[in-house]
């Protein structure tokens, strides 16, 4: 399962963490304006804006995770087991099958407005890449500086919601979700006063009081609750290494450890990769499980007009620096 999330200083910062028990071999993919997107049902696309993010390549096409564009919107999908549902194809929509979504929408928008546009057409299809490779079952983040949104494909049809936490993670639907935050309401930074009574001398006894009760499993809702807490109260300075080292911070507050979470087969989920991408910048940021030390890729430092993707893999072994 996973988790995404927003954050704003004087930059803008989109990231999120990956949590699977077996990874893909993914990368750090930018792709260039005038590499030619070949659309299931939709043509092709030869020139469009440059994007980075993390992307599995299969047959020389990037299936992006994650990504970014030139222009600040960024978009993730996340998984959405049993409630994702796609369609056939539906005469007079955009047909995009759902492993170019993502660069169906990051190639050609600059903006969430822009891109809410380009949804009221779209019908998102169940395709496959190729043999072996079924769609997934996901449902997206989409944001830039301003906003963001949730999209979801279901059986009554595609829905997007506005997201004014800026976060999510898998199950249940993004409604349910935020509904759930009621239950939370009373969680605060400060010291908790004594309303249990009057009668009795109660105190705090320790800092942090005033977050009891915040969920800390692993479970997808309690990640989003947790998530959305650390996120709307962390605190940070404008400068840029301020910012990543906490975005990384709030991310981390919903990382998950090899041995916490056993799949059905008795691998255990992990965070296989945390990012934290400059949206305003385009520079990509990530650590991986084995490997805490930030990585950064910009995509400004590449050939933005070139034809071919340029990936760099994940460095996965740890690094060290020793001081003495």
């Amino acid at each position: 399962m996973c988790t995404a999330a927003t954050y704003r200083t004087k930059d803008f910062y989109f990231g999120r963490t990956l949590d699977h028990d077996m990874s893909y071999h993914e990368e750090v993919t930018i792709t260039p304006r005038n590499y030619t997107f070949r659309f299931r049902n939709m043509g092709m696309m030869d020139h469009h804006f440059a994007m980075i993010g993390v992307a599995h390549i299969e047959d020389g096409c990037p299936l992006y995770y994650d990504a970014v564009n030139e222009k600040g919107l960024a978009m993730a999908g996340l998984n959405f087991p049993g409630n994702a549902y796609y369609r056939d194809k539906v005469p007079d929509r955009d047909n995009v099958a759902t492993f170019e979504f993502i660069p169906w929408i990051l190639a050609r928008c600059a903006t969430v407005r822009e891109a809410r546009g380009l949804l009221a057409s779209v019908s998102l299809t169940g395709e496959s890449f190729r043999e072996g490779l079924p769609p997934a079952q996901l449902h997206w983040l989409l944001a830039d500086r301003e906003e963001a949104v949730t999209i979801e494909s279901v059986r009554t049809g595609i829905h997007i919601y506005d997201n004014p936490v800026g976060v999510l993670t898998n199950n249940p639907p993004f409604e349910i979700q935020m509904f759930q935050l009621n239950n939370y309401m009373s969680l605060s930074p400060q010291n908790p006063e004594n309303h249990f009574s009057d009668r009795l001398p109660l105190q705090v006894y320790c800092r942090g009081m005033g977050a009891m009760g915040l969920p800390g499993d692993l479970s997808s809702q309690s990640r989003f609750v947790r998530a959305a807490y650390t996120k709307m109260n962390a605190v940070s300075g404008q400068g840029e290494m301020e910012s990543v080292g906490q975005f990384f911070h709030i991310l981390g507050s919903v990382q998950q450890q090899r041995g916490c979470s056993e799949a059905d087969d008795g691998r255990y989920e992990i965070t296989i990769y945390t990012s934290c991408c400059n949206a305003s910048k385009g520079t990509y940021y990530y650590t991986t499980y084995d490997n805490h030390q930030i990585t950064a890729v910009e995509l400004q430092r590449e050939e933005l007009d070139g034809t071919l993707p340029v990936s760099y893999p994940l460095i996965v072994n740890e690094q060290i620096r020793r001081q003495n």
